[in-house]
């Protein structure tokens, strides 16, 4: 079998933030500095990573960042208020809430309270609305619009493809699904789960398949059929002894053996990955445009 295209994430993600740098400078210029607030609440280490990556990347980029850092026991109050602060301060247009929260934390009510002009996650109804209705002052998702930019810059026809989505969270699947379905993406789109009946075999009928279900190497070889693109979303810790962390990265395809099957994949790490924070600063210079100084 002939070797696969392997979509590097990376490197496209790299030119995405190089335009993002670009209109930064001319945003600036015009007296608007594009500012993002990201919010933590608790000590979760790998949402610390994250955050830490994303106020890291804005720095890189000339953008304005404000970390918030809140103690685990932050109540619901306490935290809308911080919330409500950054809806009114004009030095701010992006706020993200480092997800998941506390378990105390009512998620679904804090995004609600979000403006949703400032909502870089994209996840407050008005943005989801505006997604459905193919509005583009909405918010895309940035793990989704990061597979669509894979997609495009690779020049992976979309238009008449039979593309099935492995995941119907509101984060991944469902907002994957509508940009597939659009009128610019044209795919015929299947929302399958873990609780699909023949599952397999909804795969193998797919040009495009997009695992975003959270489980390692769920989907196999015989799952593929030749010749399909595989977009992995998954990023799963798994146990290995022969690691010095203890751990390897992997994601929601059995890459090995899935690889030769494809026509092109993206590798866990170094595919999806680094396109979520590239199109998050996608999304903050769009709100910075959007709102204005």
């Amino acid at each position: 079998m002939s070797q696969p295209r392997i979509l590097d994430g990376k490197a496209i993600a790299a030119a995405v933030l190089e335009e993002c740098r670009a209109e930064a400078a001319e945003l600036k210029a015009k007296g608007i500095t594009p500012g993002l607030a990201v919010v933590l609440v608790g000590s979760d280490p790998a949402s610390k990573v994250y955050v830490g990556s994303k106020v890291r990347t804005c720095g890189e980029l000339g953008l304005f960042s404000k970390k918030v850092e809140l103690p685990e026991e932050t109540t619901q109050e306490e935290l809308l208020k911080v919330v409500e602060d950054l809806n009114n301060d004009p030095a701010i247009h992006g706020i993200l809430v480092q997800s998941p929260p506390p378990k105390h934390i009512d998620e679904e009510a804090i995004v609600r309270a979000l403006d949703p002009r400032k909502d870089v996650d994209g996840f407050h109804p008005e943005n989801v609305a505006k997604l459905a209705l193919e509005d583009p002052t909405g918010f895309v998702p940035c793990t989704p619009a990061g597979c669509m930019k894979i997609l495009e810059v690779s020049g992976i026809p979309t238009s008449g493809a039979e593309a099935v989505v492995i995941g119907r969270s509101m984060i991944v699947g469902k907002p994957m699904a509508l940009l597939l379905v659009a009128k610019n993406s044209n795919a015929t789109v299947t929302i399958a789960h873990s609780r699909s009946k023949d599952l397999p075999g909804i795969c193998r009928r797919a040009d495009i398949i997009v695992a975003a279900v959270g489980r390692p190497e769920m989907v196999k070889a015989d799952w593929v059929k030749p010749g399909a693109v595989v977009i992995d979303v998954g990023i799963n810790r798994v146990e290995d002894a022969s690691k010095k962390s203890g751990y390897r990265l992997t994601g929601d395809v059995a890459y090995d053996e899935v690889a030769p099957h494809c026509s092109a994949i993206t590798p866990v790490p170094g595919g999806v990955g680094p396109m979520t924070i590239a199109m998050l600063m996608k999304n903050t210079l769009q709100a910075a445009r959007q709102i204005g100084a």
